[in-house]
């Protein structure tokens, strides 16, 4: 069994290490793979585990894909992390893309963002790690503190520390609360920004 453990780790060093600089590392219970028909792919099944590119990820099932391994799709109760910024997440299906650095998130799924005291929800989100935005669609909700936001659309600029809103979107800070076609809130300051069928209550 010793054996066997060490040539599965040995195999995925050689197959996994591509035109990019690191490599990756792993756990399972099972693992596959194939080369036929120009198709690379290496499959994790079983409290698969695979940690690359300051990105952590665990799944019941795990593929990698593409000549240079950039594509990774998780299935399976999956939870990452990215671990530079500290950014947590859990979904139904994961697909990231090492390349481009994009992580798109698929069913119900969460994102938190630990640094800013910041968690999202929704059934599709997308995270852009080199420009940190996220992208939050249907059932959105984020949380902050006391605040609580809903819409249908949002997105997550986190250098600027911005959420725009939009698809019913609606802000409640404690006994406040806030309706319009468009919000943005700022998330450094809590400050709300409206534009368009403006309502709300304000309770003093």
């Amino acid at each position: 069994m010793l054996i066997k453990r060490c040539f599965l780790f040995l195999f995925l060093c050689i197959a996994l290490t591509g035109v990019y600089s690191d490599t990756f590392t792993f756990r399972a219970d099972r693992m596959s793979g194939s080369r036929e028909s120009g198709k690379k792919i290496t499959i994790l099944m079983g409290n698969a585990e695979v940690h690359s590119d300051n990105i952590l990820l665990r799944a019941a099932r795990i593929e990698i894909q593409g000549d240079n391994n950039e594509f990774i799709e998780c299935s399976g109760e999956v939870w990452g992390r990215e671990e530079e910024k500290d950014i947590v997440f859990q979904t139904d299906r994961l697909h990231y893309d090492r390349q481009l650095k994009i992580a798109r998130l698929d069913g119900n799924s969460t994102l938190e963002d630990r640094q800013n005291n910041i968690v999202a929800k929704g059934r599709f989100i997308e995270y852009k790690d080199q420009s940190e935005e996220t992208v939050i669609q249907i059932g959105v909700r984020l949380f902050k503190d006391k605040m609580v936001c809903r819409a249908e659309y949002a997105t997550y600029r986190r250098i600027e520390k911005l959420l725009d809103l939009s698809g019913f979107p609606a802000v409640f800070k404690e006994e406040d609360e806030f309706h319009a076609d468009r919000i943005r809130v700022d998330l450094d300051t809590d400050d709300v920004t409206m534009d368009g069928g403006i309502f709300g209550t304000l309770k003093g």
